[in-house]
């Protein structure tokens, strides 16, 4: 029985449900719009989901785009994916699309009738003010920058969507990439880009979770190795589901454990790991 390992994976619990959307923004040059249209389709095309880019990426489609998850469920998660410039007035966010671009407070007004766990990343220039437009008990929300003042262009979608192919960036081993484990990479890979390259760092990554990074840490992002074959296997989707309540239940039961006597907290967790490993072995025949 690899508890060890198993122990890691209770980090987070799979989802109901999940929705994917990558959008990239308005370039203003050939170069940019090339960059933003390859990284959010690479992103979708790792993640799964639903891609907007180019002229396709207006606000209106945006936001439809959006609305689509509001039949999402409390036990579902959603994750937003903004790559491209931004701007900030002092006042407002807006992210650059064709056309009208989208605030801050139009992308709250979306995403609050959404009742999913979310993971929202802004990867774009001067994006810091986000994080307080868009706080909500429910939702993480990551940017590039940790202020409206940063305003150059930004690598860190780079090393974000990289890391939903980079197997490294799986920190817990458990063959699942989080949407904190993918910040955390971009976050390490963005600061090493600006040392090896001698600059002064433009960009500054932060990361808000309203419950200390739990719940960007339970929203997987990518799957590999035996977890994303039994996604694909119709005949290991009931173990899947045990599974999930399996680490639902330990997660149950580390809350309740101040509440209970030491042996007995002790007790229950070994019988759930035990079955979980079992299940765990089951789904990688």
């Amino acid at each position: 029985m690899r508890i060890a390992l198993l122990v890691a994976l209770l980090a987070w619990p799979l989802a109901g449900e999940e929705m994917h959307l990558f959008v990239g923004g308005l370039g203003g040059e050939p170069d940019y719009e090339t960059r933003f249209s390859s990284l959010a389709k690479e992103g979708q095309k790792l993640a799964g989901g639903e891609a907007l880019t180019g002229a396709e990426a207006t606000k209106a489609r945006v936001l439809a785009a959006i609305a689509k998850a509001a039949r999402l469920t409390r036990d579902d998660n959603f994750t937003l994916v903004l790559i491209g410039h931004g701007t900030w007035d002092g006042v407002n966010y807006r992210f650059n699309l064709p056309g009208p671009d989208l605030t801050d407070e139009e992308l709250r007004a979306a995403l609050d009738k959404i009742p999913a766990a979310q993971a929202v990343v802004v990867a774009t220039s001067a994006s810091g003010p986000v994080r307080d437009a868009l706080k909500n008990e429910r939702r993480a929300v990551m940017t590039a920058t940790r202020s409206g003042t940063e305003k150059n262009a930004v690598v860190f979608p780079r090393y974000f969507v990289e890391a939903l192919r980079d197997a490294t960036a799986d920190a817990d081993k458990n063959e699942v990439v989080s949407a904190a484990e993918a910040f955390r990479f971009a976050e390490a890979k963005t600061k090493n880009y600006y040392e090896t390259e001698k600059r002064l760092a433009t960009e500054h990554a932060v990361l808000d979770d309203p419950n200390g990074g739990a719940l960007a840490g339970r929203i997987a992002m990518a799957r590999f190795g035996s977890v994303q074959k039994a996604l694909a296997d119709p005949s290991k989707k009931v173990l899947l589901a045990k599974k999930e309540d399996l680490e639902r239940g330990i997660d149950r039961l580390k809350l309740e454990k101040a509440a209970m006597p030491v042996e007995e907290y002790r007790a229950k967790l070994t019988s759930l790991l035990v079955e979980l490993a079992r299940v765990s072995e089951e789904i990688e025949k």
